[in-house]
C-alpha cells in the first residue's frame, strides 16, 4: 500500500524577494490600480499610494530612532493603517509583531516583553476596548521596560503618544535613500513577522516568520484562486492573523488584486453589503463567518453575482455549509484551506476544478514546495487512508518560536518536520481530510471517537445551525461525549430529540451523552471555537449536575 507521504509540485519557482521587493513590484506593474479599500474609514489607495505611505511610515519610524531588527507591535482591529504598517515596517527592516486586538493588559504585557517590542502602534478606542488607556498605563507602570514609543492611529486624546499620520508626514521629509540602503541588506530568510499562537495549552508562543515563509504562501494561495488584477477580495478575517495579512494583503499585493475591509471587526451585514457594492469576486472567512452570512435575515436581498471564489479555513468546515456557500453565495470556485500559523499558514488547499465531493469533504492536496506525511504514535508513516498526526516541512515552516529553543524543538524535529498536533488522513489521490486535533480525540470505553464526524452528522438536522462536540471526564467510560448545539431561530429541539435523530445513523457510542443548547460558542478573535473553554465549563456543570 502507498504511504501517506506527499510532496507538492515545484513547477512554479519560489519567490526569492522580500516584502519590500513585492510592494515595489506591485507599484511598478499596477501603479493606478486600487490596492486597498477600507470602507469603514472611507479610504481608497492605489498601489503607488500604498507604496508611498508605507515608505513614509518606514522612514518616520527610523526618524524615531528605531533600527532594522527592532520589534514593532501593532494592536488594532482591521484598518488601512494596519496594512501600511505591515509594508512600512518591512521596508525599514523592522520586525512586525501582531498583537491580538482582544488582548487585555496582562496579555499585552506578556506579548511585548516576550519579544522585546521597542514600539507599539495601536488603535485609540473601540466599543470593546480602550487601547490607548491600557497601553499608556502599561508603559507608565514600567512593566514593559523595552517599550519606548507609543504611536496612536487616529486622533490623540492624551499625552505620551506620537500620531500615526504625523509619523508618515515626518517620513516624507527624510532621505529616501535610507530605505534603499536597508533593503540592500535584507534577505528573504530574515525574520520579519512574529505571530502569537493561541496559547490554549499554555502561554502563547511567538511564531517567527520570514519574508520567504509568508510571501510564498501568499503567492500559492492566490494562485489556487486564480487571482489577477481584476479581482476584489473582501477580507473580514483579522489582519493580525495569517489569514488576513498573508492570504489576504500579501496575496493581493503579489497578484495585483484589491484588498477590501468591510469593517473593523467581522459584521455579517457589513460584509454582505460590501460584497454587493464593491462587486467583490472573492471573500474570506472561517466557517462561523459564512454561517453568520448565510443566516443573515436579509441574506436573499443581497446581489452576490460578482463572487466566484475565496477561502474558507481556520477550522473544519461542515460539509453542508460548504454546499450552501457554493449554491447560495455564487462561490463556485471557493477553496478550502488548511494550515497553521507556524506553517505560514497553508499546507493544503482545494483547487477550483477539483470534483465537488473532494471540495466539500477534504482540504485538498498539498501546496507547491511543501512536503507532508501522516505518522502513527511511534512516528512511522502510515498507509493511505489511515488516521495519524500530520507533519509538514519545506519553505513554509517557521524559523522557530522567538527565543524559545525548548518549545521550538518540541514542535520541529531534527529532520525539520513540523508536528502539527492535527489528526488527518490522506487518500489514494492525495486529498487530505482533517479529522480533529490529537488532543481533541476522545476515548469512550476504549472506542476512539473523532468529534468532527459527529459534528458533520448533527449538522444534517434541519433545525441545527451548528454543533460542537468534545469529551468530558466520565467515571464509567473514562470520557463521555458532549455536544453543544445552536438551533435555528424558533426551534424547540430537546436532548431526547437529538439522541433519537442519532439512533441507527451513527454508532451508539458516538451518540452524545450530554447535550446543551446554546446561543453562541466561545470564540477566539479569528472565529475559532474554544473547545477547551467549553470543556472546562461542562466539567464544572457536570460536577454537580451529571
Amino acid at each position: 500500500m502507498p504511504l501517506s507521504h506527499v510532496v507538492g509540485p515545484t513547477d512554479t519557482p519560489l519567490y526569492a524577494g522580500t516584502i519590500g521587493d513585492a510592494i515595489h513590484r506591485a507599484a511598478k506593474l499596477w501603479p493606478d490600480a486600487e490596492s486597498l479599500v477600507s470602507r469603514h474609514q472611507g479610504l481608497r489607495l492605489n498601489f503607488s499610494e500604498l507604496l508611498e505611505r508605507s515608505q513614509s511610515l518606514g522612514l518616520g519610524l527610523l526618524a524615531l530612532g528605531l533600527r532594522p531588527g527592532d520589534r514593532v507591535g501593532i494592536w488594532s482591529p482591521n484598518c488601512a493603517e494596519w496594512t501600511i504598517t505591515q509594508f512600512g515596517t518591512a521596508l525599514a527592516g523592522l520586525v512586525l509583531v501582531n498583537i491580538n486586538p482582544d488582548y487585555r493588559p496582562r496579555e499585552l504585557e506578556y506579548a511585548l516583553n516576550k519579544v522585546g517590542c521597542s514600539a507599539l502602534i495601536l488603535a485609540n478606542k473601540s466599543e470593546h476596548a480602550d487601547y490607548a488607556g491600557m497601553a499608556k498605563a502599561l508603559k507608565e507602570s514600567g512593566k514593559a521596560p523595552n517599550l519606548r514609543t507609543l504611536i496612536q492611529i487616529g486622533e490623540i486624546e492624551q499625552t505620551g503618544f506620537h500620531q500615526f499620520d504625523q509619523i508618515v508626514q515626518t517620513g516624507r521629509t527624510q532621505d529616501p535613500d535610507q530605505l534603499k540602503q536597508i533593503q540592500a541588506t535584507l534577505n528573504a530568510d530574515d525574520a520579519i513577522n512574529i505571530q502569537f499562537t493561541s496559547g490554549t495549552t499554555g502561554a502563547p508562543k511567538g511564531a517567527t516568520l520570514t519574508h520567504k515563509n509568508i510571501l510564498n504562501n501568499a503567492l500559492f494561495t492566490g494562485e489556487a484562486q486564480n487571482f489577477g488584477p481584476e479581482d476584489k477580495v473582501c477580507i473580514p478575517v483579522p489582519l493580525y492573523h495569517c489569514f488576513g495579512m498573508v492570504m489576504g494583503s500579501l496575496a493581493c499585493c503579489l497578484h495585483g488584486a484589491t484588498a477590501i475591509y468591510a469593517s473593523e471587526k467581522f459584521d455579517p451585514g457589513a460584509v454582505l453589503k460590501t460584497l454587493e457594492q464593491e462587486k467583490c469576486t472573492a471573500v474570506y472567512g472561517v466557517p462561523t463567518m459564512f454561517i453568520a452570512m448565510l443566516n443573515h435575515p436579509n441574506f436573499s436581498a443581497f446581489d452576490l453575482s460578482s463572487l466566484r471564489t475565496g477561502v474558507m479555513a481556520g477550522s473544519p468546515c461542515p460539509i453542508e455549509v460548504m454546499k450552501s456557500v457554493i449554491a447560495d453565495m455564487n462561490m463556485g470556485e471557493v477553496t478550502i484551506g488548511y494550515g497553521m500559523t507556524e506553517t505560514s499558514p497553508i499546507s493544503f488547499q482545494t483547487a477550483k476544478d477539483d470534483p465537488l465531493d473532494k471540495r466539500v469533504s477534504t482540504v485538498g492536496r498539498v501546496h507547491p514546495h511543501v512536503e507532508v506525511k501522516i505518522i502513527d504514535e511511534q512516528g512511522k508513516t502510515v498507509e493511505r487512508g489511515v488516521k495519524g498526526e500530520l507533519c509538514t516541512r519545506g519553505y513554509s515552516v517557521m524559523k522557530g518560536y522567538w527565543e524559545d529553543e525548548e518549545k521550538t524543538n518540541e514542535a520541529i524535529d531534527n529532520d525539520n518536520w513540523m508536528h502539527t498536533g492535527d489528526l488527518a488522513l490522506i487518500d489514494d489521490e492525495g486529498y487530505c481530510d482533517i479529522v480533529g486535533r490529537v488532543k481533541d480525540m476522545l476515548i469512550r470505553g476504549g472506542e476512539n471517537i473523532f468529534p468532527r464526524e459527529i459534528e458533520d452528522f448533527l449538522f444534517t438536522h434541519p433545525k441545527i445551525v451548528e454543533a460542537q462536540v468534545f469529551g468530558v471526564p466520565d467515571v464509567k467510560y473514562g470520557e463521555a461525549v458532549c455536544a453543544w448545539i445552536r438551533q435555528t431561530p424558533g426551534a424547540d429541539l430537546t436532548a431526547v430529540d437529538v439522541k433519537e435523530f442519532c439512533k441507527g445513523e451513527i454508532a451508539h457510542f458516538k451518540i452524545p451523552d450530554h447535550i446543551r443548547f446554546v446561543d453562541e460558542f466561545p470564540l477566539t478573535v479569528t472565529g475559532k471555537i474554544k473547545k477547551n473553554v467549553m470543556r472546562d465549563m461542562m466539567q464544572k456543570e457536570l460536577g454537580s449536575n451529571p
